[in-house]
């Protein structure tokens, strides 16, 4: 017997019984759910509040862009706190950090007065939360999914070996909504670094706030995803405990600092935006609004090609005429998105992109997958930017926020502008995971004035908050960077060491594009 033969027997005898406990369970009673839609006559405290406007308005929906972190994060306290009938949240990560269980704890008082909560989780990004979930889901108004599971918890890396074509495919969504009459969708998914909570990592991001016929058809869209096959209830996958909610919280509550989280509640109190909610001065944008997202059986390699939101959005944007703006954190073109964007520009469209600077970016891998499509870009005459880490200042919710913020560490925002008449707003990155393994959602609102109004801030924002990276003369790359009236020219990606640049450099000769 060979080295390499016994070696074969060997990881044979360890990974049987890894697979064999790797099945998921067969639901045979799983119950389906459909969104809650309040009857006219029921006066929910929201309706209330809606109904002259969406009278006023009522072939369109109101949006509201959520640039600021914080009043992104109140937006949603803030719907729980009204909700009358229904929360569906449905999220890629969701963390155990002082936001995370706030707006749990949020979720729970909603469940006790009588809302129905349903919490819809990819299975990916709640580490920490299978006792909390388990118990959780015990009250008979608060119900929890966990979307394409792991069945070993941990480590849940393990599921990788005798599973990875079907766990490598992750339910990117995140939507937020009440009594199917307000939903937030967006770039954020639920923690700290989301909502300026922390002394760490900040993501500048953008979510949009929506009332009107839109909504309905997010809440449609989350029932599709709820009631899926790989979609199993939390207590069905993460075990059992005897504990009580309140007991789990208050346990994960000491795990952080009171003083941070006084000082965060302290802050949203002073927020500007929490007056102008409280007093319905919100001034909405009304607009042709759209939803847009993956067929869930994307994650079965099984959703129709027409079912694909990248199809549904080239159907509805058809082709930019004078201009593209694309902000993606996450930005991996392929050599077919190069040559769309070199089409665009033959054609005299004028294309911005904005994505990270190696600086900036919590992915490194992400960054080598781009960093080989920066000359052919500036070469066909796309505009590129980078944006720059910004450090982490402290808000100010001043309501004068550019399209994503004041102070993020790393860009997290995903958004397209079209000609100054369209804006996509969602979870959608443009890169070979958004676009082949991920399921993605998202807005697309046809609004003139919103959309200028957001193409004038992000051309604000371009030369002060990220650089610009051209070619000289002898087709190197270098990137400009302008504080005030100064301009500082770097030659490397700038203000990363070299043994980062290293490992991008090292990491872009894998074959690893279509994973990234």
């Amino acid at each position: 017997m060979t080295n390499r033969t016994l070696l074969n027997l060997l990881l044979l005898v360890v990974l049987l019984p890894l697979a064999s406990g790797c099945a998921l369970p067969v639901l045979e009673h799983k119950a389906e759910h459909t969104a809650i839609t309040p009857d006219i006559s029921e006066k929910t405290p929201l309706g209330l509040a809606l109904a002259p406007l969406l009278e006023a308005q009522p072939s369109f929906s109101g949006v509201y862009p959520l640039a600021l972190a914080e009043d992104a994060f109140i937006a949603r306290m803030l719907l729980t706190t009204v909700a009358d009938k229904s929360i569906d949240a449905q999220y890629y990560i969701w963390h155990r950090d002082i936001t995370g269980l706030l707006l749990l704890d949020a979720l729970k008082e909603a469940a006790d007065r009588g809302v129905r909560v349903r919490l819809l989780v990819d299975d990916n990004g709640i580490s920490g939360l299978d006792d909390l979930f388990v118990a959780l889901a015990r009250h008979p108004n608060f119900h929890i999914r966990l979307f394409n599971p792991f069945v070993v918890r941990s480590p849940k890396w393990l599921g990788y070996i005798t599973d990875f074509s079907r766990l490598n495919r992750r339910m990117h969504n995140k939507s937020f909504i009440v009594d199917n009459q307000a939903a937030i969708v967006g770039g954020r998914n639920i923690g700290d670094e989301y909502f300026g909570a922390t002394e760490g990592l900040l993501f500048s991001d953008l979510d949009v706030m929506a009332v009107g016929p839109v909504v309905n058809e997010a809440s449609n869209d989350f029932d599709r995803y709820w009631n899926h096959a790989l979609s199993y209830p939390a207590q069905s996958i993460a075990g059992a405990t005897n504990e009580q909610p309140d007991t789990l919280l208050a346990g994960l509550r000491a795990e952080h600092d009171p003083q941070r989280q006084k000082q965060y509640l302290d802050a949203l109190k002073s927020s500007a935006f929490l007056e102008q909610m409280i007093r319905g001065d919100l001034q909405l944008h009304w607009s042709h609004a759209r939803m847009v997202s993956d067929d869930p059986d994307k994650i079965l390699s099984e959703a129709p090609k027409e079912a694909l939101l990248s199809q549904q959005l080239g159907k509805i944007l058809g082709h930019p005429q004078r201009s593209l703006t694309l902000i993606s954190p996450y930005f991996v073109p392929t050599q077919a998105g190069v040559e769309y964007f070199q089409r665009l520009a033959t054609q005299g469209v004028r294309v911005r992109i904005l994505t990270n600077s190696l600086e900036a970016t919590d992915v490194a891998a992400v960054h080598s997958g781009y960093a080989r499509y920066r000359k052919p870009l500036i070469k066909a005459g796309i505009e590129l930017y980078e944006m720059r880490k910004q450090g982490n200042l402290e808000h100010e919710s001043s309501g004068s926020a550019g399209p994503f913020g004041s102070s993020g560490s790393s860009l997290h925002a995903k958004t397209f502008i079209v000609d100054e008449e369209t804006v996509f707003v969602g979870s959608f990155n443009f890169d070979p995971r958004s676009l082949n393994l991920n399921t993605e959602l998202g807005f697309v609102i046809d609004n003139a004035h919103l959309a200028s109004l957001m193409k004038t801030q992000i051309s604000g924002l371009l030369p002060v908050e990220s650089y610009q990276v051209r070619l000289d003369s002898q087709g190197k790359l270098y990137w400009v960077e302008q504080n005030g009236h100064q301009k500082t020219i770097h030659n490397a990606d700038p203000y990363s060491p070299a043994p980062r640049r290293f490992m991008v450099w090292l990491l872009s000769l894998l074959p690893l594009e279509s994973m990234l």
